[in-house]
């Protein structure tokens, strides 16, 4: 299978309590570089760029504007049509948290949240010949679902995407990765007795890099904290982490041939 499908993971966000931390400390520690793009009504935007400032795009920033809201980065799925997946997501219970904004020359976004509360996003691209820049250190290359309830989010993104749930073990718990074909999308882990009690369902996304106990140990040093150890799993060796504002990522050095058995964004 090549090319996108619905329910790809196409783009990440951060929405940030401090952007010029957030540029900062990523810039830092992925190398992004960063401009601002005025986007009309919705306010400045800043994109992450790899490289040097008119580099390939990798992801986006927007200021929290929210008390009310953690600071959280939001993955965003690939649709061709925005309408139909709209239907989609409130057929199978979710909500539509917004109208679909058209973001400058862009495309086409619309906020959600699923059963549960996960916040995520819909993408409809105006040219879908462009795709942000994937398959090279510093881009994302995972996202990963955690909840408490997994049997309700398989229903869900199963009737939304048209994924297909298929579970391994994961240090004697269980690990469901999605699948569209012979290729995994996503991911997803129960939130158990371990997590806090009043902590939401959430979307993360995992960026690779070349060396993940050497990233991580970096991003604790930019004043990250870690949340999961650098460990070794089936697809290569990871760790949790939250930025300085508060915001979870992942960061993910792939195992020798593990990337083939992701979906290309290209």
């Amino acid at each position: 299978m090549t090319g996108r499908v619905l329910g790809t993971p196409y783009w990440v966000e951060i929405a940030s309590p401090d952007v010029e931390v957030s540029r900062r400390f990523y810039g830092e520690l992925f190398g992004w570089y960063a401009y601002t793009l005025a986007t009309g009504g919705y306010g400045d935007y800043m994109m992450f760029t790899l490289r040097d400032v008119n580099g390939p795009e990798v992801g986006g920033m927007q200021p929290l504007t929210d008390d009310t809201q953690p600071p959280s980065w939001s993955c965003y799925f690939y649709t061709d049509d925005m309408g139909a997946s709209l239907d989609a997501v409130q057929a199978a219970g979710g909500q539509a948290l917004m109208e679909p904004a058209t973001v400058a020359h862009m495309g086409r976004a619309a906020l959600c949240s699923d059963t549960q509360g996960a916040g995520f996003a819909l993408y409809e691209p105006a040219d879908p010949s462009l795709i942000p820049v994937a398959d090279e250190p510093a881009t994302m290359c995972w996202v990963e679902l955690a909840c408490r309830d997994v049997q309700e989010s398989r229903r869900f993104y199963g009737e939304v995407f048209g994924w297909t749930a298929v579970d391994r073990d994961y240090y004697g718990s269980v690990y469901t990765n999605w699948k569209v074909g012979d290729w995994a999308v996503a991911g997803m882990v129960s939130m158990d007795e371990r997590w806090p009690a009043d902590y939401p369902a959430h979307w993360i996304p995992y960026f690779w890099v070349p060396d993940c106990d050497a990233y991580a140990a970096r991003a604790v040093e930019l004043g990250a904290k870690s949340r999961v150890p650098p460990s070794d799993v089936e697809t290569g060796r990871f760790s949790i982490l939250t930025d300085p504002t508060g915001a979870r990522f992942a960061v993910l050095t792939p195992a020798a041939g593990a990337r083939d058995r992701f979906h290309p964004r290209r």
